[in-house]
């Protein structure tokens, strides 16, 4: 298993590239405001909406005693950084331990592996009548270990059944029981069982981001289906794999499913790009957009992104040289995910299948209280931050526009072919019958499935929540600046 931290290339590089002309030169008078003197210095550094935040500006406080008042009235950690958000931002968090958050953006988190849909049946929405269906369980957790599978119906824990009010406590403990339901397709119902099943939480569970790759062969047509879970750049080397193999199969299309992809590597993005469309190292794949402080530091050189011909090892890039990739993605697909289906989008014909994706255009880096490195965290520099605060804030500092310049997809990107998932009729990931990706197979071979019919493919149940334990929509920037 590894547990490399593989997102954060440090930005303290930029200091190549920056100089602190601009430093505010403001430093608190009092040491318990620590914590709130680091998130703000940060924030002032780096946030994409610094320029809108009145509390961020930078002639904000005429001298330290005020800035220090300042920071003494904005309450506990939470409270203060919750204060400098602007309103547009939906996505910037953070964390009282920079391990704990830095290991769960690496998909390293304690999991038992169990990710679900919280539904409720009730045509008036009440409260006694939610369960569990289960969306995805990944490859060697324990929910996997127990036999749970894709879906699988849950009522409740311990005999206490799913509310609205009590569904996270449920399921908060490391280790709970689940009593099973039974599945009534026709009249879409779900029946108790006295069947239960243990599971238990894994400290520092990586997920794989490879949940499946298969070449299917249908009717003599080559279709790669490749089920990604997470852009997460310790495993380039493995998704080249996977490329190499398609090629060797002589894949001709290719259905990229991201419906629970919730992003990640910025570089990772890009590689994959060129696995599926090209290696052509002249074609600009995106750009960076900062706040304007940030901006005028970099040049067009820093700025942009090429597609790729080779990963970090030197190993030559497996591409498919497509024109026309089918995307899988909803709601959950989010930030890197939704980048790679901009950046392609000049390039390839991007047929989109599912729901509106969640409209993260932003990207974010680590921030944590080493202020001679711009604040912004870098691996070899551990030892140099503050050993008297291990807060780490994951704010959102820019935005990637692609080859003509489009960035504004904060609505989130709608489908070509809507199609929301039934809970009563998931389907298995991989199979030709599974209903998201029998429409692509459909459109890729011109040929109507026979297991799908216009009814199921605008069925979707009353109310949907996903239930994830750290899932967020997330767009690492990873590329040295330098």
């Amino acid at each position: 298993m590894r547990k490399t931290l593989f997102l954060f290339i440090g930005l303290g590089l930029l200091l190549n590239a920056c100089n602190n002309d601009d430093d505010n030169g403001l430093n608190p008078t009092s040491a318990e405001v620590t914590v709130q003197n680091f998130m703000w210095q940060a924030m002032n550094e780096w946030y994409f909406w610094q320029e809108d935040v009145a509390d961020l500006a930078d002639n904000r406080f005429v001298n330290n005693q005020e800035y220090t008042e300042y920071l003494q009235a904005g309450g506990d950690p939470e409270s203060f950084i919750e204060s400098l958000l602007f309103a547009e931002d939906r996505f910037t968090f953070y964390n009282k331990d920079f391990e704990v958050l830095l290991n769960s953006l690496s998909g390293i988190q304690k999991s038992n592996g169990l990710q679900t849909f919280s539904v409720d049946l009730l045509s008036d929405n009440s409260d006694d009548n939610r369960f569990l269906f289960v969306r995805n369980v990944i490859p060697g957790s324990d929910a996997a270990n127990q036999g749970i599978k894709r879906g699988d119906v849950f009522y409740g824990v311990d005999g206490v059944q799913f509310t609205s009010q009590n569904i996270s406590d449920l399921l908060s403990p490391d280790t709970y029981t689940l009593n099973r339901g039974e599945l009534d397709v026709v009249n879409r119902l779900v029946n108790t069982t006295y069947e239960e099943v243990t599971i238990t939480k894994e400290e520092n569970f990586l997920e794989p981001p490879i949940r499946l790759a298969t070449t299917l062969d249908i009717n003599g047509t080559k279709i790669g289906y490749l089920m990604y879970q997470r852009f997460n750049s310790d495993f380039n080397e493995e998704l080249n794999d996977v490329f190499g193999q398609f090629v060797a199969d002589g894949v001709t299309d290719l259905v990229l499913d991201m419906r629970y992809n919730p992003g990640g590597s910025v570089n990772t993005s890009r590689l994959l790009a060129s696995m599926i469309y090209g290696t052509n190292t002249n074609e600009l794949y995106i750009r960076q957009r900062w706040n304007n402080k940030q901006q005028a530091r970099f040049s067009d050189a820093q700025l942009e992104d090429f597609f790729a011909d080779q990963v970090s090892t030197g190993m030559p890039l497996n591409s498919l040289n497509l024109s026309r990739v089918f995307v899988l993605a909803t709601g959950s697909s989010a930030s890197a995910s939704e980048l790679i289906m901009n950046g392609l989008d000049p390039y390839v014909e991007v047929v989109h299948i599912g729901t509106t994706t969640r409209g993260k255009n932003e990207f974010s880096i680590s921030l944590v209280d080493d202020p001679d490195n711009r604040y912004s965290y870098t691996p070899s520099r551990v030892d140099n931050i503050n050993p008297d605060n291990k807060w780490i804030i994951q704010p959102l500092v820019g935005r990637n526009e692609n080859s003509v310049g489009f960035i504004d997809y904060t609505a989130g990107f709608s489908p070509d072919f809507e199609l929301r998932e039934d809970v009563f009729d998931l389907g298995s990931f991989g199979d030709p019958n599974e209903p998201l990706l029998a429409r692509a197979i459909e459109e890729i071979t011109n040929v109507s499935s026979k297991s799908l019919t216009k009814e199921q493919f605008s069925k979707s149940p009353n109310e949907v929540i996903e239930i994830d334990s750290q899932e967020r929509g997330i767009m690492i920037l990873d590329k040295s600046l330098q």
